[in-house]
C-alpha cells in the first residue's frame, strides 16, 4: 500500500483505478422526503454498491495497489462487517485471500455478507482494544493489513464516491456523510473543498469521540460500543484526524431514536431500507433544520446492509 498522503489527486487516481471493479452508483432523489425535510437532498446511494456498502471503494484501491506476491500472501483486517465484506468482495474479484478479525456480536446480516463473499473470520472480543490486539498479533506475523479506514489508499478510495456525486452535481451546498473512523469524510472532505462546498460528518450521541476529537484538538478514544449504529463505533486515525480538523465544516450527532426515525422516513419516501449508520445523514437534516433548510444537499447513504424488519 502506498504512504503518500492522500489528497484530491489521489482520490482522482483511485476513482480511475477502480473504474472498472467498482459499480458508479445512481444519485437519487424523492419529492417527498424533500418536503419532509425541507431541503434538496441528493441521495449517493452507496447502499446500492458492490458488497452493499461505499467500503468497496477503499478496499479495491488497496488491493489494487499490492504487489502479486502481496496478493498471494493474502491479506488481513479486523471490521465490524461493512469492511471485511468489501474487502473480501474485492478480493474474490482480485485472487486475494481475505482473514477478517469480527466482534463475536456482530451483525448477523454482516457477518453473512463477510462469508457470502469469501471471508475468513476470526472471532474476537468487542471493542477498539481487541481490535488493536488482533492487529498487533497479525502484524507479529508479518500478515498484511488492509485497515478499515486509516490509511490514504482507503482515504481516496472512499473519497471517489463523494467525487462521482460533486462531477454530477457540482452545484451543490454542502456534502454530508457518516462518521466512524473517517474515511469516508476525510475522503469526501478532500473533493469537497476541490468544489467548494461544505462538507460534515455525522455520528450517533452514543459514539461522539469524533466530535470530541474536533473540539478537544487531539484523537479521543472510541466510546462504548453502545450505539445501533455498529458501523460507526470506532475512533478516528491519525490519517483521517489530519485531514476531518482541517477540511470538515463540523461534526454533528444524532440520537439512535432519531436514527430509527430516519431509516422510517427513507424507507417511506424511496423504498430503500438503509442500515442505522447510513441513515444518520438523514436524521442530522431533520435535527439541524436550521442549518440545512432550503439548502442543496449531498448525502452519501453508506450501506444497506441492515437485517429488514
Amino acid at each position: 500500500m502506498s504512504d503518500v498522503v492522500a489528497d484530491f489527486g489521489a482520490v482522482t487516481a483511485a476513482a480511475d483505478r477502480i473504474a472498472a471493479r467498482a459499480l458508479r452508483t445512481p444519485v437519487k432523489q424523492s419529492e417527498r422526503l424533500n418536503q419532509a425535510l425541507g431541503c434538496q437532498v441528493y441521495l449517493k446511494c452507496e447502499n446500492l454498491q458492490r458488497s452493499g456498502s461505499f467500503k468497496f471503494r477503499g478496499a479495491c484501491n488497496a488491493l489494487l495497489q499490492l504487489s502479486p506476491e502481496q496478493r498471494a500472501q493474502g491479506v488481513v483486517t479486523v471490521s465490524s462487517g461493512n469492511h471485511g465484506a468489501a474487502l473480501a468482495a474485492a478480493g474474490q474479484l482480485l485472487g486475494v485471500q481475505v482473514t477478517v478479525g469480527v466482534a463475536n456480536n456482530a451483525s448477523p446480516v454482516k457477518r453473512s455478507n463477510m462469508l457470502k463473499h469469501g471471508a475468513r473470520i476470526i472471532p474476537i472480543e468487542p471493542g477498539m482494544a481487541a481490535r488493536e490486539a488482533f492487529l498487533a498479533g497479525q502484524q507479529a506475523q508479518n500478515a498484511i493489513i488492509i485497515p478499515p479506514y486509516d490509511h490514504p489508499d482507503i482515504i481516496a478510495g472512499q473519497g471517489s464516491a463523494a467525487l462521482q456525486l460533486l462531477e454530477e452535481y457540482p452545484q451543490l451546498w454542502g456534502v454530508v456523510t457518516p462518521l466512524g473512523g473517517g474515511g469516508l469524510l476525510s475522503g469526501s472532505a478532500l473533493v469537497a473543498e476541490h468544489y467548494g462546498a461544505f462538507c460534515y460528518g455525522i455520528e450517533p450521541e452514543l459514539a461522539s469521540d469524533g466530535k470530541q476529537s474536533l473540539i478537544k484538538g487531539e484523537i479521543q478514544p472510541a466510546m462504548p460500543p453502545t450505539s445501533i449504529c455498529d458501523g460507526l463505533l470506532t475512533s478516528l486515525g491519525k490519517h483521517t484526524f489530519a485531514i476531518i480538523k482541517e477540511k470538515v465544516s463540523d461534526i454533528l450527532v444524532v440520537s439512535d431514536a432519531q436514527v430509527t426515525a430516519a431509516q422510517e422516513l427513507v424507507e417511506a419516501t424511496t423504498g430503500m431500507w438503509i442500515e442505522p449508520s447510513s441513515a444518520t445523514v438523514i436524521a442530522a437534516l431533520q435535527r439541524y433544520p436550521e442549518l440545512f433548510c432550503d439548502k442543496s444537499v449531498g448525502v452519501i447513504l453508506s450501506g444497506g446492509n441492515a437485517a429488514l424488519r
